[in-house]
């Protein structure tokens, strides 16, 4: 779920959008193969969710990559051809932020570390032949400042991915159909390894809400002002641990958009839940900054200590989505009715 202030500069994806989105992606599944490589000189080129094909002479080796996105390539095996990343890499104290996943950030040409931070001549100077970061609205590139986007576009190709509204796993699939297109082998161990690691922990969420059914979960997020409700039909990740099963609230009055309610804390209340997936993103609070919140700390979830962490923008990877699935089937397998 992106940060609600992340989308005041932006125009919002509406109903329209949506469907055009969610029919782009039916068209362009995993088996489509979109994607096409020769790397033998017969030319690049890959059809993205955009519906936009960005092409070259032979297969992008200096890619830069929103963070989320070079993290998900990452791990699918893209690790030669990442030279720079833009978006939340690093926090405050140095150390790699949540979003980085596994990459080795510190030989990274960072372009910009926060929203609308984009250094051009920066961009420039790692001679870029490809610029790869996720799609949340209609014919966006995530976190490419729109100020400064007709300096940024011209300089490489773009591929935009869809990161909302189409289930976790179809997401990932586009991540890997990328990813080989730039060259990874999903074949290899490390690969085929996390995809049976990430089904197996599926399966475990379905197990999981047989075995102790009846729990109702609430994705959500903290900032100073305001508590966030998240829409469990936007967010790839609920949405598919909603297909799963999975009893996830919805709320009823969704902000422009659609990705949340936007609730005073007076009213952060409002949906009992038995879990809460409390994003824990940098730019959101955590349990240690709500101490002084009396609502927070009177929710039935709260109380019972049932919070699991969650990543509102996830890794799609399965080696960087696994570790979510098996957290939450645990959590689900462990928790008490309490709302």
């Amino acid at each position: 779920m992106p940060h609600p202030r992340q989308f005041t500069r932006r125009n919002l994806l509406g109903a329209a959008g949506a469907l055009g989105l969610t029919a782009l992606l039916g068209a362009c599944g995993q088996d489509d193969a979109p994607g096409t490589d020769t790397g033998t000189g017969g030319g690049w080129s890959f059809t993205d969710d955009r519906g936009q094909t960005a092409s070259a002479a032979s297969r992008p080796n200096r890619v830069v990559a929103f963070v989320g996105t070079a993290a998900a390539l990452y791990d699918f095996g893209v690790t030669e051809a990442l030279v720079g990343v833009f978006g939340p890499t690093k926090r405050g104290d140095g150390s790699p932020d949540v979003q980085a996943g596994e990459l080795p950030v510190a030989g990274l040409t960072v372009i910009g570390n926060t929203w609308g931070e984009f250094n051009i001549e920066a961009y420039a100077s790692v001679k870029p032949e490809l610029l790869v970061t996720h799609e949340y609205e209609k014919n966006s590139l995530w976190y490419v400042p729109d100020e400064s986007k007709d300096k940024i576009v011209p300089l490489a190709p773009t591929v935009a991915l869809v990161a909302s509204r189409a289930p976790l796993d179809r997401v990932i699939s586009r991540h890997a159909d990328l990813a080989a297109a730039l060259g990874a082998d999903l074949n290899a161990s490390k690969v085929t390894e996390a995809k049976a690691r990430f089904e197996a922990a599926a399966a475990s969420i379905r197990a999981a809400v047989a075995a102790n059914p009846g729990i109702r979960v609430l994705a959500c997020s903290a900032a100073e002002e305001l508590f966030y409700a998240s829409n469990p039909g936007v967010n790839s990740d609920i949405l598919y641990y909603k297909s799963l099963g999975v009893d996830v609230v919805v709320p009823g009055k969704l902000d422009d958009g659609g990705y949340f309610e936007s609730l005073s804390w007076e009213n952060a209340d409002r949906y009992p839940a038995d879990l809460l997936l409390l994003d824990n993103r940098s730019s959101t609070l955590q349990p240690k900054d709500l101490t002084g919140k009396p609502t927070w700390q009177q929710l039935p979830a709260v109380k019972a200590n049932q919070i699991v962490g969650w990543n509102s923008e996830p890794r799609f990877s399965y080696a960087g989505s696994a570790a979510a699935l098996e957290t939450l089937a645990t959590a689900l397998r462990s928790a008490r009715k309490v709302a």
